[in-house]
C-alpha cells in the first residue's frame, strides 16, 4: 500500500549566526554577468525600489519541519523588506525579514537537473522548495547553452505550468509588471543571449551602460546643432 507523505510543516526562523552556509562557487562564469544586468536595467528604469532585494547566488531559507532548508537562486526579486538590509547580509528568511520572492530565476549550466527536482523528502529539491514552500509565482529557467528560456507559472492547483510566449519571445511577468525574454547581443566582454526587460509597451529596459551611451550622443547631437547655428549667425 502506497501513502501520501504528509505536508511538509513550514515555518520561518532566522539564520543562526554559527550555521556555516555552502561556499561553493558559481557553476558557470556567465552567471553573475547574466544576474548582474537584469538588476541593473530595472535600477535605471528606475523600478528598482530601495526596500527590494534582488539576490544573486544567496540563501533564501525556511524551516520544513524543524529542519533548515536553504536555497540559492542565480536570481531572484524580493519586493520589499521589511528588515534593515544589514539583516540580511548573509541569507533571507522571507516572511519573517520581508516578503515571499515573486520571481526566481536559475540559469541552466550542467546537465545534473536539480533546477527540475521535485523531491519532497528533507531536503528538498529546487522545484519544489519554490513551488510548494516558498509558492514563487514566477520560476523562469535560462539554458546557456542555447540561449532557451522557459517560464513556469504557479497555477491557481498550486503547480507550476510551463507558459508560452508571445509573438516576440517574451512572457509577461505580471508581479513585475515587465515581460521577461532573451536578447542576443554583447556586454561586459559576452557576446551572446541575455535575460532582459521590456516594459508593457514593448520598449527595452536599458542597461545603464546603453542608457549613458544614448546620453552622450543626445549632448553630441545638440552640440553639433548649436555649432551649426552659432556658424550660419557669423556668416
Amino acid at each position: 500500500m502506497v501513502t501520501t507523505p504528509l505536508p511538509l510543516k513550514v515555518t520561518w526562523q532566522k539564520l543562526p549566526d554559527d550555521y556555516v552556509l555552502p561556499d561553493d562557487p558559481v557553476d558557470n562564469i556567465n552567471q553573475p554577468p547574466l544576474a548582474a544586468a537584469l538588476t541593473d536595467s530595472l535600477a535605471q528604469a528606475d523600478r528598482l525600489p530601495a526596500t527590494a532585494l534582488t539576490p544573486t547566488n544567496y540563501a533564501i531559507c525556511a524551516t520544513l519541519d524543524g529542519k533548515l532548508a536553504v536555497k540559492a537562486p542565480d536570481w531572484a526579486y524580493v519586493p520589499h523588506l521589511s528588515v534593515p538590509r544589514a539583516e540580511v547580509v548573509r541569507s533571507y528568511t522571507p516572511q519573517l525579514q520581508g516578503d515571499l520572492p515573486v520571481v526566481v530565476m536559475e540559469f541552466l549550466s550542467d546537465t545534473d537537473g536539480a533546477e527540475y527536482s521535485v523531491k519532497p523528502t528533507y531536503p528538498p529539491g529546487k522545484w519544489f522548495f519554490y513551488e510548494q514552500v516558498l509558492c514563487v509565482p514566477t520560476y523562469a529557467l535560462f539554458n546557456l547553452a542555447d540561449d532557451v528560456l522557459e517560464v513556469y507559472r504557479l497555477s491557481q492547483g498550486g503547480r507550476y505550468q510551463l507558459q508560452t510566449p508571445n509573438a516576440e519571445g517574451r512572457y509577461w511577468l505580471p508581479e513585475m509588471a515587465l515581460f521577461l525574454g532573451v536578447w542576443v547581443g554583447s556586454r561586459d566582454n559576452r557576446e551572446g543571449g541575455w535575460l532582459r526587460w521590456w516594459d508593457e509597451s514593448g520598449n527595452l529596459l536599458l542597461w545603464s551602460v546603453e542608457a549613458a551611451a544614448q546620453e552622450r550622443q543626445r549632448l553630441l547631437k545638440n552640440a553639433s546643432e548649436l555649432l551649426k547655428n552659432a556658424s550660419g549667425l557669423n556668416v
